[in-house]
């Protein structure tokens, strides 16, 4: 009896040591709270997510932002090229711990996910070519429209009465369907419409601001990940306190950063 009760009481301590081996190793919230930051974004989006022809790196305004943040959080930042329609679902499995992709902060995005503090006054655009006669929206009426999956611009595409909207995984595969003559026009961000139309100058490209779509971009994580959100919050007012965000922006955009960008957005 006395060598059975040994028995037991040596596998009980062995079984407890091993929960608490799995405990402590599986526990963790994500990759925050290791080393580090892992990072989804679908690099297409000129300035702000893309690949460098040369180099073959990821840069632009988010991935130096997030590099930035993560310096100040001393964390690694791995990078993953994801979907953009798929980061949303790749934050709630966490297998990403920030989107970072020129994500527009929504109400029903809010619902799924937390977001950093508004990092960059976006609006929307119609771009076209100028042998066709668009001049404002309700010359898109009946049209055919290229759009981005899972953006606002694809949704208010869809809201234009008669239109044929057709998405794709990428902005420029939207606009490529416009240079080859696919669809009328496309609905992207303006930052990305004012640059395409000062890479391609001998395509007659023309534009104007899609009327009432000022929105803000942030980062975006899993939604309960407040620690992260908080951190990551605390080093972009850091940045704007000590100028380093200004000069950021001011290398990508070459304006300053609006100085009344507000810190949180709340809906009604």
């Amino acid at each position: 009896m006395k060598k059975n009760k040994v028995k037991k009481l040596i596998l009980s301590s062995f079984m407890l040591a091993m929960a608490g081996f799995f405990i402590a190793g599986c526990g963790s919230d994500g990759a925050n709270k290791s080393n580090s930051i892992v990072v989804g974004t679908n690099a297409t989006f000129v300035p702000f997510e893309f690949k460098d022809e040369k180099t073959s790196d990821y840069t632009g305004f988010d991935i130096e932002l997030i590099r930035a943040i993560g310096k100040r959080l001393n964390k690694n930042v791995e990078l993953k090229n994801v979907a953009f329609d798929a980061l949303i679902p790749a934050l709630n499995t966490r297998d990403i711990d920030v989107a970072a992709s020129g994500m527009t902060i929504t109400a029903q995005r809010s619902e799924k996910v937390l977001f950093s503090s508004p990092y960059y006054e976006n609006a929307l655009a119609v771009v076209y070519k100028g042998d066709v006669n668009i001049n404002s929206l309700e010359d898109l009426v009946g049209k055919k429209i290229a759009a981005q999956m899972g953006t606002t611009g694809a949704d208010l595409a869809h809201k234009i009465e008669g239109t044929t909207v057709t998405e794709f995984d990428h902005s420029n595969e939207a606009l490529l369907e416009l240079q080859n003559g696919g669809v009328d026009a496309t609905v992207i961000d303006l930052p990305v419409a004012q640059y395409y139309s000062t890479q391609h100058p001998d395509e007659s490209i023309k534009l104007f601001e899609y009327p009432n779509t000022k929105e803000y971009l942030g980062l975006a994580l899993n939604k309960d990940n407040k620690e992260l959100q908080e951190a990551i919050n605390k080093a972009i007012a850091d940045m704007k306190a000590d100028g380093e965000f200004n000069e950021l922006y001011k290398k990508w955009f070459n304006v300053d950063a609006p100085a009344d960008m507000p810190v949180v957005l709340e809906f009604k």
